[in-house]
Parts: C-alpha cells; sequence; structure tokens
C-alpha cells in the first residue's frame, strides 16, 4: 500500500520482533529487538518482563505521546500472542501498531516503512496476522539481506550478520529512531521518502 493509501499513523505501540535469550541476542532475526532497545534508550523507558503479555514492555512518552513498546518473549513463530494481548489490554487498534522486524528481502543498511500488505513468508508476521485477524499493521522492514538460496535462510537468519553488515543495519535502525517524531505526528510519506533513500 502507498502512504497514500495508508491511515494517517497514530502508532501507540511499537514491538520488536526478535528470539528470546542470549544465544539469539545478536542474530539477524533480532533486529526488530534492536530497534525497541534503541527506542527504549531514545525515551528513557526500561523493559521489563511482563507475563500477562508474554514479552519484555515499557511505556514511555515521544512528542507528548503514550507510547508502549514490546519485545515478544513467546519465540517469533508465537510473536502474535504477546502482540495481541498487549493491544487487547489497552486498546490499542491494528493501524496504531508498529511492527519493527528483520527483512531478507532487503541488502543490510536499507530500511522501509510500509503499511498492512502480505507477511512474506515472515514467522512473526504470519502469527501476528492470525492473532490481530487482520494484516492492517505498520512494518518497519530492517534489511539483513539474504542468503542467496531459500534452502540457507533459516540457518541465515539464526546468524549474526558480519561486522560490516551489522554496521550498516545498527545505521538504518537509528535513523529510523530518528525519524519517529515526524512518524508520530503522523508524517508517513516524509517518513517513507527519507528511509527509503537510504542505501
Amino acid at each position: 500500500m502507498s502512504a497514500s493509501a495508508a491511515p494517517t499513523p497514530d502508532i501507540r505501540l511499537i514491538v520488536g520482533l526478535g528470539n528470546p535469550g542470549g544465544q539469539y541476542a545478536d542474530t539477524r532475526h533480532n533486529a526488530g529487538f534492536w530497534f525497541v532497545d534503541e527506542v527504549a534508550r531514545q525515551i528513557g523507558a526500561s523493559l521489563r518482563p511482563e507475563p500477562r503479555f508474554h514479552g519484555a514492555a515499557a511505556r514511555g512518552t515521544l512528542e507528548g505521546r503514550e507510547l508502549w513498546l514490546l519485545q515478544p518473549s513467546t519465540f517469533m513463530n508465537r510473536s502474535g500472542q504477546s502482540v495481541a494481548a498487549l493491544a487487547r489490554f489497552y486498546k490499542i487498534a491494528p493501524e496504531q501498531i508498529l511492527i519493527a522486524h528483520d527483512e531478507i528481502d532487503l541488502p543490510a543498511g536499507q530500511i522501509k516503512l510500509k503499511y498492512a500488505g502480505g507477511h512474506g513468508g515472515h514467522n512473526g508476521l504470519r502469527d501476528i496476522h492470525a492473532h490481530l485477524g487482520t494484516p492492517n499493521y505498520w512494518r518497519l522492514r530492517i534489511g539483513v539481506g539474504h542468503p542467496g538460496s531459500k534452502d540457507l535462510v533459516v540457518d541465515y537468519v539464526l546468524h549474526a550478520p558480519s561486522k560490516i553488515d551489522r554496521e550498516k543495519i545498527d545505521f538504518s535502525i537509528d535513523e529510523a529512531r530518528r525519524q519517529l517524531p515526524a512518524l508520530l505526528c503522523g508524517d508517513a510519506a516524509a517518513v517513507m521518502n527519507h528511509l527509503h533513500a537510504l542505501k
């Protein structure tokens, strides 16, 4: 969907996808966690375990708006359980949710914002679709590169990127974090234009 077809952003929940546990902390699949960690630092929030939400959560403010942060602890393929639990408890609509996730179809260093669409085979998004009952939420697609063959994808995302690729990913995450105020103020088109120009 284009920015013009999407609703004006009213983001109340930012979710970073990943797998819990130290053995996964530096793997490509945890790029969404990396983004939420940076946002938490930006707003001075501390993520703490919240058993009722099946993850680590924090609440803070940015641009005068209350914002929830969430990192599911359910493992990637059950991410929807965590997202739906917090969203329903606080009456947050799907279109008010931003999901940050690793994207193998983008090179490391590229990052894109989009609204709605398919899950592209991403197990975390697939489960979120199922639990929310709709694909109509925002996504921050963090490029981590592709191994070259679909048979290698599972092993690839569960390993750490090279030092150079990690630097590129970290740069793109920082650029997205800097764009959050504009997104929260509803200017999705400007955010897309900035992020999509990154190489």
